[in-house]
Order: C-alpha cells, then structure tokens, then sequence
C-alpha cells in the first residue's frame, strides 16, 4: 500500500505556535500544509485554489486533515478534485454565517462527501454550535466525534499535538501513519 499524503488545511488565522496542525506539518510522514492568503477576509477562490493544487499534485492516496474554517473549504471542493480524496478528518468547522468577514464560504454545502470523513466537535467551540456541528456530519455523511468542553480543539484550547486526533487520523488511513524524525508512531501515540 502507498502512504497517503496528508494535506493540512489550517483554520483563518489559525496558524499559531503549538498547534496540533503545525505540529503534524512538522512530524507526520507524508504531511503537507496549505497556506492559503490570510488578508483581512478569507476567499473561498483562494482557498480552494491552494487546496486544489495540493490534492492534484499528490501521487497516491490523500488525506485531509482541515481545521476551522479548513473544514468549510474543504467541502466546497469541486467533485473532480474530491474524487482524488480518499478520506477527511474535519474538525472544529467554523460557521461562516456567525462572522461576516466569512460570508464568501457561504452558503455551505450540505451534500454527501464522496469519501469517509470524521468531523469532530466540541460541546462549547464558540466558531460554531456543536448542533450545527452535528448538522454538517449529517449533510457530510460524515461519523460524528463530539468533544466535551474542548473549546475550538487548537492550541489554545490545550490540544497541543492532540493523540485522539492522531488516533483518528490513523483509523482513515489503509497504512500506518508514522511520525518522522525518529518520534513514536500512530499507533503508540493512540494507546497513551
């Protein structure tokens, strides 16, 4: 089996020191992180555009792993670009209704994924109600993790290199997904 490139889509202004998506950039094989333009609003064009380009340019399997308002361009991705997606980790979705600085990701698309994903939420994210949460798994087709109390799961929220997380990207994966540099694999990192 070919290791899956795992592309990191960051939250809007979310790309501070500590958090579980720069962790991964740095440590997980195979990882590489989008950096779409951050200005004072975020465009759906440009994030898609860096998205694509990431998911066309891998050679095998892919697997995204999006945070915050990551999630909601994810799931605007064209069908022909999504069929080179095998699976999706989407976590802490932003509701791009709540902020107008936003509005360019609306409407959200509530239509099934054309591959697994696991969206996880918490009970208190103040980016997006863990109901609504819940609504895009079930538009998504996606298995709902909900978190308690977790805030929007980043680093500030405490999730440092976050081993759930790790745990479930690994269950999308068809290989194991290791850590470079020497660091404890996946499936050691899971069990702690």
């Amino acid at each position: 089996m070919t290791e899956p490139t795992i592309v990191i889509v960051p939250g809007w202004h979310e790309a501070g020191p500590g958090h579980w998506q720069g962790l991964w950039a740095e440590q997980v094989r195979g990882a590489v992180r989008i950096e779409p333009e951050e200005g004072s609003s975020p465009k759906l064009a440009a994030w898609l555009a860096a998205l694509e380009a990431r998911v066309l340019a891998a050679e095998g399997p892919v697997v995204i792993a999006a945070h915050g308002l990551g999630c909601i361009a994810t799931a605007h991705l064209p069908e022909a670009v999504a069929k080179r997606v095998s699976a999706a980790l989407l976590v802490a979705p932003t509701d791009p209704e709540r902020r107008a600085v936003m509005t360019d990701f609306t409407p959200v698309p509530f239509t099934r994924l054309p591959y697994r994903s696991i969206v996880v939420a918490s009970s208190n994210d103040p980016a997006c109600p863990v109901r609504l949460a819940g609504a895009f798994a079930r538009g998504w087709g996606s298995e709902f993790v909900r978190m308690q109390n977790a805030g929007h799961i980043n680093g500030e929220s405490g999730h440092g290199d976050w081993a759930l997380g790790l745990a479930l990207l690994q269950s999308l994966t068809d290989v194991p997904t290791t850590l470079v540099a020497g660091r404890r694999n996946l499936e050691t990192l899971a069990s702690l």
